[in-house]
C-alpha cells in the first residue's frame, strides 16, 4: 500500500513540477545552448550559420569599440552600485525611525519602482535637460552653472548613475526588512555601556546590516553590469561612444546589424565578467560581511 502512495505522491510531483521543468528548458536551458552554439558562427538571421571557431572571440579582444563598452560598463556599476547601496541604506534608516506619517513616507519612497521604464526615461530626459532641467535650475538658483548632462560626453555616465537610485524602492524595503530583524538588545547594551548614536551606529547597526548591504551589493552590480534598456531610450550609446555599456553594445549587434554570432559571443563575455565580479566580491566580503550565527 506504501508502494502505491509513493508512486502515486511521485506522479503528482512530477505533473506539478512538469510546468516548471518545460519552461526552464524551453526558455533558459536552450537559449544558453543555443547561445554557445551561435557564438561559434556567422549568421545574420537571413542566410545560413557559417561555422568560423574562434573567430568571434578573436574579433571581440581585437575590438577598440569593446573595451570601450566595457570600461563604460564598469565606470555605470561602480557608480550606480556606490551611489545606489549608500543612499538607500541612509534613506531606509531614516525610514525606520518612528516618525509621523511613516507608512506615507515609506509608500512615497516605493512608488518610483512601479513607473514603467519608459516612463522613468522620459521623466529623467526632462529633469536632466541642460536648458530646462530640474537639476540645472536648482544649481543655477545657487549659482552654478549645471553641465549638458546627457548631451556631454564628461557628464553622461555621472547623469546615468543619479537617474540609476530613482526606483530603489525595492532595495530601501530590503533594508529596512534588516533594520527591523537587529535585536533591539544589542542596542540595550550599548547604551548601558555609555555608547552614543554614531557608537551604536557603527559598532551594532553596520555589523548587524552587513549581510543585507552585501546581498544589494551583488545584487546591485549584476543588474547595472547588464543593464541598458534605459541608456538605449535617453542616449542611444551616446554622446560618441560615451555611454556606450556592453549590454547596449551587445543589442546593436544583435538587433541592429544582425551578428547574431558576434553578440552571443558578447553576451558570454559578459556573462564572464558578471561571475567575475560576483567571486570577487565574496572573496572580499569575508573581510566585513559578518554572520551572526557563523562559527
Amino acid at each position: 500500500m506504501s508502494t502505491v502512495l509513493a508512486r502515486r505522491e511521485a506522479r503528482r510531483f512530477h505533473l506539478f513540477v512538469s510546468p516548471w521543468l518545460i519552461g526552464f528548458v524551453l526558455f533558459t536551458a536552450g537559449p544558453i545552448v543555443a547561445a554557445v552554439v551561435i557564438s561559434f558562427m556567422q549568421w545574420n538571421l537571413l542566410r545560413s550559420p557559417v561555422w568560423v571557431g574562434f573567430a568571434n572571440y578573436e574579433r571581440m579582444f581585437s575590438d577598440p569599440e569593446f573595451w570601450e563598452s566595457l570600461e563604460n560598463t564598469f565606470q555605470y556599476g561602480l557608480g550606480s552600485v556606490a551611489l545606489g547601496v549608500t543612499f538607500t541604506f541612509l534613506l531606509a534608516l531614516l525610514l525606520n525611525q518612528p516618525l509621523r506619517f511613516q507608512g506615507l513616507f515609506r509608500t512615497v519612497m516605493y512608488m518610483p519602482s512601479v513607473v514603467s521604464g519608459l516612463a522613468t526615461a522620459l521623466l529623467w530626459l526632462n529633469i536632466l535637460h541642460p536648458d530646462y532641467g530640474l537639476i540645472n535650475k536648482v544649481l543655477a538658483a545657487v549659482g552654478v552653472q549645471g553641465p549638458g548632462w546627457l548631451a556631454s560626453q564628461e557628464w553622461a555616465i555621472p547623469a546615468l548613475v543619479l537617474m540609476s537610485v530613482w526606483g530603489a524602492g525595492n532595495t530601501i524595503v530590503i533594508y529596512l526588512a534588516g533594520l527591523q530583524g537587529i535585536p533591539k538588545t544589542l542596542y540595550e547594551a550599548a547604551e548601558i555601556d555609555g555608547a552614543g548614536w554614531w557608537r551604536r551606529f557603527w559598532s551594532v547597526t553596520v555589523p548587524m546590516m552587513s549581510p543585507v548591504i552585501f546581498f544589494n551589493v551583488v545584487t546591485g552590480f549584476i543588474a547595472a553590469l547588464q543593464g541598458y534598456v534605459l541608456i538605449l531610450v535617453m542616449t542611444e550609446g551616446g554622446p560618441g561612444n560615451a555611454t556606450m555599456v556592453l549590454g547596449l553594445y551587445i543589442y546593436r549587434h544583435a538587433f541592429v546589424y544582425f551578428d547574431m554570432g558576434y553578440a552571443a559571443a558578447l553576451s558570454w563575455a559578459m556573462f564572464a565578467l558578471i561571475i567575475a565580479v560576483t567571486l570577487i566580491q565574496f572573496g572580499l566580503a569575508r573581510r566585513w560581511v559578518h554572520y551572526e550565527f557563523a562559527r
